[in-house]
This record gives structure tokens, C-alpha cells and sequence, in this order.
């Protein structure tokens, strides 16, 4: 059970990392996008889905703790793999 509700919160917090990165100007894997305010409030959502998992496995503070950590490594983590990859274009120009 443990197992579970910590894969599910980490990768729910990975994930909140990664729409957060897809909604800014500084994604280089999608074009810019039509609805960045839409991938912000999922990545928010997600987000309070992963705090709230940390937290039920963990407690308080310790819950925000592991919470923060993975997001911010998320966060530092994906425009670091986005450099290694091809920048997406929208066409000729």
C-alpha cells in the first residue's frame, strides 16, 4: 500500500513538473501553445494531488518536504533533458 501511494505521488508531482513546463515559452518540445493558462491549472491540480499524497505518506511537514524536493527536481530537471533533444518548429518561416 505504501509502495503505491508513493509511486502515485511522485509520479503525480512529475507530472504537475512537466505540464508546468510544457505551458512556458521556454518549452522546447511543443510549439507555443494556444491555451498555456490551461496546462498551468493542470499542473497546479496536479500539483495538490501530489502534495496531498506526500503528505497522507508522509505527515505535514515531511509530506511537503519529499513534495517540494521532487517538484523542484522535476522542474530543474526538464529543460536540461529538453536541451539534449531537437527544438520543435512551426514550420518554415
Amino acid at each position: 500500500m505504501d509502495t503505491a501511494l508513493a509511486l502515485s505521488a511522485l509520479i503525480s508531482t512529475l507530472l504537475s513538473a512537466l505540464a508546468l513546463y510544457a505551458g512556458s515559452r521556454n518549452c522546447r518540445w511543443t510549439p507555443r501553445p494556444k491555451h498555456p493558462h490551461r496546462s498551468t491549472r493542470i499542473g497546479l491540480a496536479l500539483a495538490v494531488v501530489g502534495l496531498v499524497l506526500w503528505m497522507r505518506l508522509l505527515g505535514g511537514g515531511a509530506g511537503l518536504c519529499a513534495m517540494l524536493g521532487t517538484w523542484m527536481l522535476g522542474l530543474m530537471a526538464l529543460p536540461y533533458l529538453a536541451l539534449r533533444s531537437s527544438p520543435q518548429t512551426n514550420g518554415p518561416r
